[in-house]
């Protein structure tokens, strides 16, 4: 797939990453030791400095396997590597920067950009394909028309001739005979059924940010959700019980669990849900990455 797919909306998406959080000096996306797109604010010198060390690092790496992070703290700040979809981002924070609120941003809007990316790069192709796959001219089905007209001409003229002599012989031969008419018998139409049960509502997906959930009497197959979005759901369907929620990652893994209300004050409306370690591995996310709740309706 075509680099300059990405550029455009990843530039962008960069430049919003930075007015969310001006603590964010520079930061930039990188491949094959390329630079695919980066920010107003950070030179080609600078990028491509940052990428000859990367990859010095991980040609000393390679008995360890991929490399999928690599963060380098200073004074003054720090440098965080990550690798997403195929790309590495980059991003350079100082040292006032919020590093939860960072890594959110970042790992839930690039991901999100490339994926969109590429589903219009495939689009694109598809329409491609369809033109090159186009049929004949329209020369050379006018062609075509006449002179299937020019058959049908004939075959009607001789068709007719043929009928005439049927028809002069079938005459002398036989008498006419008078048909009887049979009229079917009208059919009940059948009775309409109607369905009884009301027509619910599609379940609303929440959109949560994951954060962890641990103790010793901590169930590992049951989530814990803000009371404002369990009563949501209860206005939706009445005496319907819910007893169960869809979870889903952003890299496409889902799983249903039980679910239970947030107990502690302080953690409501914040817009979480608390997980345990179980849920997080089954999902392949992680304290701070987000994910899309539903309720599961049956």
């Amino acid at each position: 797939m075509s680099n300059e797919v990405y550029a455009f909306t990843l530039e962008s998406t960069l430049d919003e990453i930075q007015n969310a959080c001006p603590d964010v000096t520079s930061n930039f996306v990188f491949k094959d030791g390329k630079i695919i797109a980066k920010n107003k604010k950070t030179t080609e010198e600078n990028a491509t400095q940052t990428i000859n060390a990367f990859d010095a690092i991980t040609e000393r790496a390679n008995a360890l396997g991929d490399v999928d992070n690599i963060t380098i703290q200073s004074t003054k700040g720090k440098v965080n590597i990550a690798a997403m979809n195929d790309f590495y981002v980059t991003t350079v924070s100082s040292k006032e920067a919020d590093e939860k609120y960072v890594n959110t941003l970042t790992r839930i809007l690039i991901p999100i950009v490339i994926k969109l990316s590429k589903k219009i790069q495939l689009a694109s192709l598809e329409n491609e394909t369809i033109r090159i796959d186009q049929p004949k001219s329209e020369d050379n089905k006018d062609e075509a028309a006449e002179g299937a007209v020019e058959e049908m001409g004939e075959s009607d003229e001789a068709k007719d001739q043929s009928d005439q002599t049927y028809y002069e012989e079938e005459k002398e031969e036989t008498a006419p005979v008078e048909s009887e008419t049979y009229e079917e018998p009208e059919q009940a139409e059948p009775e309409a059924k109607y369905d009884n049960d009301p027509l619910l509502p599609e379940p609303p997906v929440t959109q949560l940010i994951v954060e962890n959930l641990s103790g010793l009497l901590v169930p590992s197959d049951t989530v814990r959700i803000d009371k404002e979005v369990i009563t949501q759901w209860a206005e939706l369907y009445g005496d319907r019980k819910i007893k169960e929620v869809e979870v889903e990652a952003l890299n496409g893994k889902i799983t249903r669990c039980k679910f239970k209300q947030i107990k502690k004050s302080k953690d409501a409306g914040k817009g979480i849900v608390k997980m345990p370690e179980k849920i997080q591995l089954t999902l392949e996310t992680q304290q701070g990455e987000l994910v899309t709740v539903k309720p599961v309706i049956e």
